[in-house]
């Protein structure tokens, strides 16, 4: 069930959002996170419901107030977005936060601070999770970006509220449903970052729906080393090769690998490099980016995709000289008819960075949630919301 099949008027609503967004000196500096709820926060309002709400913002020690981790920006971006404002309570649980939250007329917003300054959120304490619930007659979770941990405002808190999701969450679901449960074909998966031992389980679910598995990045040397290849100074997990080889095994020609990079003399911006095949990667050379070979290849199978879903880059894209594999992906996605998922974290930072994150289907605002449901696995704070049902 969603936020739009339960009665809201003169409810107070207890929402979890993922308001964990970046601040300097006491100010965000991206608001992505924020204006992603707006729909459902702009829903309940509508509604005639007042609206409390609740988040995490980074990892605070867990032993009460700590100024830095306070999310009084966040309410204070809020209320700019909202054009209206956001009271901002002194706590999330307690005597003092129950008295405004009874006070709480419909139209109002209440901003609670942040749920891990108390040890029990992240330990999913139960008596910690019925003070929140008692805040509220109704508890919805759009927070997608902390589905994957069974905390007490993403999971407990759904044990003792009747419990919905909010429009964010149903549209993360349904588009990274759509990776998992009957997909489009031709479907191509492209995953990237530096671990293969991250996403092995990733890695094998996908290769049991996808036509094309496409991996790039660190994970790729592992892989490449797998084959054979002397990746020389190259990011390799020795730990994973065997690994790398078993599945490489498995997945016969629907994997795809780089045939080139864009090998560097060092780890560095400004590092000397070269395009060269990869059996002439330089002695003491590292592999930095995939080469044009590559990408080329990579294109010819993307060009023909009805679904791409992709997680990771596929080179040091935060270093601008060898990010250029990454955002020629990106690219050429914009310009494919594809449905095109992108599972946050840092694969949606290279489509904003590639200027064309306004032209994918879908970019997930959770890349550890998202990893974890193409893993194929229940999400905590997905499961406590069917539970309810």
């Amino acid at each position: 069930m969603t936020v739009r099949d339960i009665s809201l008027k003169d409810k107070r609503v207890l929402m979890r959002v993922d308001f964990n967004v970046p601040m300097a000196n006491g100010i965000v500096t991206d608001d992505k996170r924020i204006k992603a709820a707006l729909p459902t926060i702009q829903y309940v309002l509508d509604q005639g419901a007042s609206l409390i709400l609740m988040s995490h913002l980074g990892r605070p020690k867990g032993t009460g107030f700590e100024p830095g981790f306070s999310l009084k920006a966040a309410a204070e971006a809020l209320a700019k977005l909202l054009g209206k404002s956001v009271q901002m309570a002194p706590d999330c649980v307690g005597p003092e936060v129950e008295a405004i939250a009874k006070l709480l007329k419909p139209g109002d917003v209440l901003m609670l601070e942040n749920t891990r300054f108390h040890k029990g959120e992240k330990k999913n304490d139960l008596d910690l999770a019925r003070q929140m619930a008692t805040l509220g007659d109704v508890y919805v979770n759009d927070a997608f970006g902390s589905a994957h941990r069974a905390h007490a405002s993403t999971e407990g808190v759904a044990r003792f509220l009747p419990a919905v999701s909010g429009l964010l969450m149903q549209q993360e679901l349904e588009y990274l449903g759509r990776a998992t449960d009957n997909p489009a074909h031709p479907y191509v998966a492209i995953l990237g970052g530096a671990k293969v031992s991250d996403k092995i389980a990733v890695i094998e679910n996908l290769l049991t729906r996808c036509d094309t598995l496409i991996i790039g990045g660190g994970m790729a040397n592992t892989f490449l080393a797998a084959k054979g290849y002397n990746m020389q100074d190259s990011l390799v997990e020795a730990g994973s090769v065997n690994i790398a080889k078993a599945i490489a095994a498995k997945a016969g020609d629907r994997l795809m690998l780089p045939v080139d990079a864009v090998a560097a003399d060092k780890f560095d911006a400004e590092a000397t490099s070269e395009v060269v095949d990869l059996d002439k990667v330089p002695a003491g050379w590292r592999v930095l980016d995939i080469g044009p070979k590559s990408l080329a290849q990579f294109g010819d199978v993307l060009k023909r995709a009805r679904l791409v879903v992709w997680n990771g880059p596929v080179g040091v894209f935060e270093f601008p000289r060898f990010a250029e594999g990454t955002f020629a992906i990106a690219r050429l996605l914009a310009t494919t008819g594809a449905t095109t998922v992108i599972g946050g974290g840092d694969s949606a930072s290279a489509v904003k960075k590639a200027g064309v994150a306004a032209q994918m289907t879908h970019v997930s605002t959770g890349g550890g949630a998202s990893l974890k449901y193409l893993e194929g696995r229940a999400l905590p704070g997905v499961a406590a919301l069917n539970d309810r049902r």
